[in-house]
């Protein structure tokens, strides 16, 4: 399998690292020059990275390509190169659908992708639209694949996909709250983060009883975890959050 990276930013990182912490065969991976300073973390890292300064040669010398670009790049770019019908491509674009997408590549094998950053720890779960065998078989060995056949539907994982930098900001509230506090950094960062593990291992483990119950679970009568719950409540977070991810798929979904 050779690879190609249109766009090499955290998520081409993140990928390319699963990949080799995983037992992935991959004869070469080629990537763009776009952020040189991660491309040549990446080219000194592995042997089998190599950079490659023209788009057009990546697509000529790889049998698969990854489109890890923004929006905006993808229409300025994607209808200027050549994709030859045999090429597979896996788009990461967020807002460029797959009708779209075929048009402006003139080829017909995408698949849409949405993996996320713990891909690196071979974590995580990777949507992918529509389901591909090809496409399952690269991903299962660096995270949980779920397959959508509706396009439409996959607008949603796209949205709550969008919570990532909101739910570090709870971490990072919460650390520096204790730093205040006067507790030393390492050890205030070193206890949310195994804290917020705990916590999702815990969701992990019990989630066919549903997440309703472990709310109901983790609170007893007005106990702690009650009143920061209705105190979050009353302050509209959660309302807020709906209310986000409403916009986010109305984004998505254009």
């Amino acid at each position: 399998m050779i690879l190609g990276f249109i766009g090499t930013g955290k998520i081409t990182s993140s990928i390319i690292n699963g990949i080799f912490c995983s037992k992935l065969k991959v004869k070469r991976i080629y990537i763009s020059s776009r952020n040189k300073n991660i491309a040549k973390k990446l080219e000194k890292k592995f042997r089998s990275v190599k950079i490659v300064r023209n788009n057009q040669d990546i697509i000529n010398s790889s049998s698969t390509i990854i489109l890890a670009i923004t929006p905006i790049v993808g229409n300025k770019i994607l209808s200027k190169l050549k994709f030859s019908r045999n090429k597979k491509i896996i788009s990461l674009i967020s807002t460029i659908n797959l009708a779209n997408l075929k048009k402006l590549t003139k080829n017909k094998n995408i698949v849409r992708a949405i993996p996320l950053p713990p891909i690196e720890i071979k974590k995580g779960p990777i949507v992918i639209c529509p389901p591909n065998k090809f496409v399952k078989n690269l991903f299962k060995h660096l995270g949980e694949v779920i397959e959508i056949r509706n396009e439409k539907l996959s607008y949603k994982f796209w949205s709550t996909a969008s919570i990532m930098a909101a739910y570090y900001e709870i971490l990072n509230t919460s650390s520096n709250w204790l730093i205040r506090k006067g507790i030393k950094k390492n050890v205030a960062q070193n206890y949310i983060a195994e804290l917020f593990l705990s916590l999702s291992q815990d969701a992990v483990n019990k989630k066919l009883q549903g997440f309703k119950k472990l709310v109901a679970d983790s609170q007893t009568p007005r106990g702690l975890n009650m009143q920061v719950l209705q105190e979050l409540k009353k302050g509209g977070l959660y309302n807020k959050l709906t209310r986000a991810l409403d916009n986010i798929n109305k984004r998505v979904s254009k």
